[in-house]
């Protein structure tokens, strides 16, 4: 119990470390980007301030202080969950995010269940299959995980809503407006999580107590579903992690290939339009959800393994 305690101060305290530097690359890359923040503030190059009126915004956002001061403040208040106010809606940060957060969220969880399931599937149903039937199924995984999501979404929205016009092709009406970006979202996540569990099945399905199962004259599905499978599924507690900062990176591009609401949607609108405070937030939530996702798997492999504790 007290190497466990340890092992969880640790991760914390990487954790922690992790924020930081989240937070503080954003706000380098923030300031390093194009276009001035105070007209972004004013509405943006349309609303063309007079040089009085902008030294007035500056002196009121604190933009006129030293960028260490500028970057000091900002920790400060993010340490404090004090993000302040969007400059383009114009309503508290933590209001922006929480508006859009229940969209983002149903969409990243119908597209985890669709992983999972789909790719416990393919694993089973290819595991130590012809060499002909693993070779395709295998290069057909590479192919298109090493596709972009963006190719990914244009191509279902060609096939099944401009050509056949069976699914809506943007915003949100029903679950139906939910499909092509959940299979956007979940296919190249799907591809390379199958090719990680047959290989464990393949592995697993050698092993003697599974010829103990065969030998009691269990059918095939039964040895596969309920007692390979069983002990295959161990490594997807550690691969979580990789499923979840997949499916939360793809929401920017999915939200917005696909004209939906969201947090991805608001961080896109957010960078494009330099809302720092929106963004600097939105990072910071992304970074604190991946550690505390990631903590959660340090501590369950923890359990699961005492050797990982040391590592």
């Amino acid at each position: 119990m007290k190497n466990l305690a340890k092992f969880i101060l640790l991760r914390a305290v990487t954790g922690i470390g992790v924020l930081w530097g989240a937070a503080t690359l954003t706000f380098v890359m923030m300031q390093l980007s194009s276009g001035d923040i105070a007209i972004a503030i004013l509405g943006g190059p349309d609303a063309l301030p007079s040089p009085e009126v902008l030294a007035r915004v500056r002196q009121a956002y604190g933009l006129d202080k030293p960028l260490i001061v500028q970057y000091a403040d900002y920790l400060a208040r993010a340490a404090s969950l004090d993000f302040g106010e969007s400059y383009r809606l114009r309503i508290p940060v933590l209001d922006a995010i929480r508006l859009q957060l229940p969209a983002t969220a149903r969409l990243a969880l119908i597209a985890g269940i669709t992983t999972v399931t789909c790719s416990v599937l393919i694993a089973t149903l290819t595991a130590r299959r012809s060499p002909w039937l693993k070779s395709v199924i295998s290069g057909t995984e590479l192919l298109i995980s090493s596709a972009p999501g963006f190719v990914i979404g244009l191509l279902l929205l060609y096939v099944f809503s401009f050509s056949f016009g069976l699914l809506p092709a943007a915003g949100y009406r029903d679950l139906r407006s939910l499909i092509l970006p959940t299979l956007t979202l979940s296919i190249p996540t799907t591809m390379v999580l199958s090719q990680v569990l047959r290989q464990e099945l393949e592995d697993i399905l050698e092993q003697p107590f599974i010829v103990t199962a065969r030998s009691r004259g269990l059918s095939e599905a039964a040895v596969r579903y309920g007692h390979a499978l069983r002990h295959a599924l161990i490594p997807l507690v550690t691969l979580s992690g990789f499923i979840f900062a997949n499916l939360l990176g793809g929401t920017v591009i999915i939200e917005s290939l696909f004209s939906q609401q969201g947090i991805g949607r608001l961080m896109s609108d957010s960078t494009n339009s330099k809302d720092v405070p929106v963004v600097l937030a939105i990072v910071l939530l992304a970074a604190a959800t991946y550690v505390v996702v990631h903590l959660i798997v340090d501590i369950l492999n923890g359990i699961i393994d005492p050797r990982h504790r040391t590592h």
